[in-house]
Parts: C-alpha cells; sequence; structure tokens
C-alpha cells in the first residue's frame, strides 16, 4: 500500500474523524484557559499514534508509516472542522 493510499485510507476512518471533532470542540471550550495551538498539536499527535497502536496491531503496513499519514490526515480533518466550525458561528452571529 503506497503512502497516498494510507492516507485516503484514513480519510474514511470514522473513529478517526470522531476523536478529532472531540478534539475540536474541547479545545473550543477551554480555550480561554489553555490556547489553541498546543492542544490541538498535541491531540493531532495522540490520534495519530493512537489509532495504529491500537487498532491495527495486525497490519502489514509499518506503523511509522501509519503515524506520518495519521499526522497528515489529521492535520487536514482538523482544518476542515476548524474551519466548519467558525462558519457556522459566523452565521449565527451575522
Amino acid at each position: 500500500m503506497t503512502f497516498s493510499q494510507i492516507i485516503v485510507s484514513q480519510f474514511a476512518d470514522p473513529f478517526r474523524i470522531i476523536l478529532l471533532i472531540g478534539l475540536v470542540w474541547t479545545m473550543m471550550r477551554t480555550r480561554a484557559a489553555s490556547g489553541t495551538l498546543i492542544p490541538l498539536a498535541a491531540g493531532i499527535v495522540f490520534v495519530a499514534v493512537l489509532i495504529p497502536m491500537t487498532l491495527t496491531a495486525a497490519s502489514e503496513i509499518p506503523v511509522k508509516d501509519q503515524i506520518l499519514a495519521g499526522l497528515v490526515t489529521n492535520t487536514v480533518i482538523t482544518g476542515i472542522v476548524l474551519g466548519i466550525w467558525e462558519a457556522v458561528n459566523r452565521a449565527r452571529k451575522g
């Protein structure tokens, strides 16, 4: 499996998407106390490491490749979720 195929398969992982939506939701609620960048970066890395280490033990894809692809995928998904969150907030206020 190529690196791009790993990334595409991770974009379709509902568990990853739900974890990242929860990450953004939690960050928005605690933004005043903990900021934005550090919680998001830590959460992206956590999810990128958590899923390959716990759910794909019998996979033939090296864990390092899964984690690196997870970092890319998680960053993109988190950016999309943040964009949607901000668009909804602007529409509500606007």
